[in-house]
């Protein structure tokens, strides 16, 4: 956007909208379980035994938090190949 034309700022900037977007994504999950939408990856609620109906209800047990953690993680691995 700036004309920089530099392959380490477009890799640093790739992982920081990546991080970026799946913050978004579960700070967004309250609002869309209320209206019956989950848009969290299926496969890593499977792992711990977690369905839809589970953020649709609200539910605040350890395997529901443990999603929680494990997406958020993938943002912080993103943040830690910037640095």
């Amino acid at each position: 956007i700036l004309g920089v034309r530099d392959i380490h700022a477009d890799h640093a900037a790739s992982h920081i909208g990546k991080a970026q977007g799946i913050v978004t994504c579960l700070r967004a999950t309250p609002y869309h379980s209320t209206r019956r939408k989950v848009f969290l990856p299926m496969d890593i609620c499977m792992s711990h035994g977690v369905s839809q109906e589970d953020f649709i209800r609200g539910k605040q047990e350890k395997n529901v938090r443990d999603v929680i953690y494990d997406i958020a993680s993938q943002a912080h691995i993103h943040l830690e190949h910037v640095r």
